[in-house]
């Protein structure tokens, strides 16, 4: 078969890349953080946060497929969907900057500022990905080639996950610093009695070991006394001394004492990386163009799209694939900052962790196109959900100690993950030609935004299953005595339950029905029709 190539330079693959780093620094951010700043720093209990983060999703049903109508009705110099990507880039980074802000508000104030700002968030961030995922798809009509832009794509998103997953927590830290006074005196050989002051108001310290496994109780107020934990969190009055017993390490030193106001460190880490998610959305409006237009004789007809989009058949296979992957994928992230704060007891190790996860995700992107050029996109999915998914439970046998085996089952199975949304972006793309090719007609928008609503209503879902197991195991972020009981169901999190989902995703994809050989057709025959309308 002779296909008919349009190829695209590396300097816009890579302006297209830097597109979805900035918003993977929101995505990732919100995904991986947002839970537990909502459960451990503003205060919100894990069910509620849960149920907001599902609930909020709901509101993306109407907004993703609204954003794709207007992306395919808008006509400027510039295309249709390039100057969302403009428009938005500044709305994004504030809001993001907004989510990590913390009002003091009373609980019920919490909740309804937490609502507005993550429901305008999710409107937002539509306005924003919408036309960036269907712009992917008009930059060439080259299925293929598609692919490429697809790895690059994912080398971005990943890239813009390592700098907001791997900077972040040592930016709370950095920003978060109180510099407070420490006084120690040594009772045992692991015991301390540790004394901390501050010359400031601190609403939101959070108080542990460099190593964090030394566990803390109140040493002088009897009414705060409570089962020994590996950190406290508490507010600290100025010039105010508060004291600890704290027992379980040796030759323990000022410099190995972590005293961080949560609140601020997360605030200015955040709006740190704001200016950067605006800065690169910028670049890819500049460096990008838009090639692919839908048929000339197309009439805009929003019925039409509407009823040729539901008789779409690999489209509604892949709204459930998306569903699944972004559930697997948002669990495992979601979960990371609980295992190795509470599980591992050492939380500023999940950043060299979330590092080593995004560097594994840029090689499992690099390596989509050529494995989908040998197997075919239908059968790499499959293969990868099992793969991943399969290596993922192995995390239920993993002890606190042995991380070398919880780096290598994380690195390994990330690189499987990785796969899924470099395929399933591409594979939009192809649903796409699909619809022109049996109907003569093209709403890429529409496509892109009700399989973009799938994948981010999936993160919801997510959260909601975090917050649902959590609470089943009563977890209190606020509370670090209930931290042992919700061991088993952290545990479950991060191994058995996203292994059930993975395998469900390889179950669906086995009836996707677009096969290497059927999108080679597609292509050229589309290719075909184009030549002949543009002669």
């Amino acid at each position: 078969m002779n296909i008919k190539t349009e190829k695209l330079s590396i300097k816009e693959k890579i302006g297209y890349a830097l597109g979805d780093g900035a918003a993977n620094i929101a995505w990732r951010g919100v995904s991986t953080f947002l839970l537990f700043f909502y459960t451990d720093v503003f205060g919100i209990t894990a069910a509620a946060a849960g149920v907001l983060l599902l609930v909020a999703r709901f509101s993306d049903g109407v907004s993703d497929v609204a954003m794709g109508v207007i992306g395919d009705r808008t006509n400027s110099k510039y295309g249709k969907f390039r100057p969302w990507i403009l428009w938005t880039a500044i709305p994004l980074g504030v809001i993001l900057s907004m989510l990590f802000t913390t009002p003091d508000f009373s609980p019920t104030g919490k909740i309804v500022y937490a609502y507005v700002t993550y429901i305008l968030f999710t409107l937002i961030y539509t306005a924003n990905n919408i036309p960036y995922g269907a712009l992917m798809a008009v930059m060439t009509g080259d299925n293929k080639e598609r692919t490429s832009l697809g790895s690059y794509r994912m080398v971005g998103a990943f890239g813009g996950g390592m700098i907001v997953q791997g900077a972040l927590l040592f930016l709370v830290a950095h920003f978060g610093n109180v510099n407070p006074t420490i006084d120690i005196l040594q009772l045992d050989k692991e015991k301390y009695e540790i004394s901390v002051s501050s010359p400031l108001f601190v609403e939101d310290a959070n108080i542990k070991t460099k190593n964090g496994v030394a566990k803390f109780t109140w040493a002088n107020d009897t009414s705060l006394n409570k089962e020994a934990t590996q950190y406290v969190s508490f507010s600290m009055e100025a010039n105010e001394k508060y004291s600890f017993i704290v027992d379980g390490e040796e030759n323990i030193t000022e410099d190995q004492i972590r005293l961080i106001n949560q609140k601020k460190g997360y605030s200015y880490s955040i709006y740190i990386l704001s200016v950067f998610l605006a800065l690169f959305m910028f670049l890819t409006f500049a460096s990008t163009r838009e090639r692919v237009s839908p048929p000339k004789s197309q009439k805009t007809n929003l019925g039409q799209d509407l009823i040729d989009l539901f008789r779409n058949k690999p489209w509604l296979i892949l709204l459930g694939v998306g569903m699944l992957w972004t559930v697997y994928n948002s669990i495992k992230q979601g979960m990371v900052l609980y295992y190795f704060t509470n599980y591992i007891n050492n939380q500023i190790l999940a950043a060299s962790y979330l590092i080593a996860l995004m560097i594994a995700s840029i090689g499992g992107a690099m390596i989509t196109a050529p494995l989908g050029k040998r197997f075919g996109k239908r059968k790499l999915f499959i293969y990868a959900f099992i793969f991943s998914g399969v290596i993922n439970a192995l995390f239920y046998f993993c002890q606190p100690d042995d991380i070398g085996a919880i780096y290598t089952i994380g690195i390994i199975s990330e690189i499987g993950a990785a796969i899924f949304p470099t395929l399933f972006f591409a594979m939009l793309g192809d649903a796409a030609d699909y619809s022109e090719f049996v109907n003569g007609r093209r709403a890429t928008g529409l496509v892109y935004s009700a399989g973009s609503f799938v994948t981010k209503f999936g993160g919801g879902v997510a959260a909601a299953i975090i917050g649902m197991v959590l609470a089943a195991y009563n977890y209190d972020g606020k509370d670090a005595s209930t931290i042992q009981g919700a061991i088993p169901g952290i545990k479950m999190l991060m191994s058995w339950i996203p292994t059930a989902i993975a395998l469900l995703g390889a179950a669906l994809v086995t009836i996707y029905p677009l096969t290497q050989t059927k999108l080679d057709e597609i292509t050229i025959e589309l290719n075909r029709r184009r030549k002949e309308t543009s002669d």
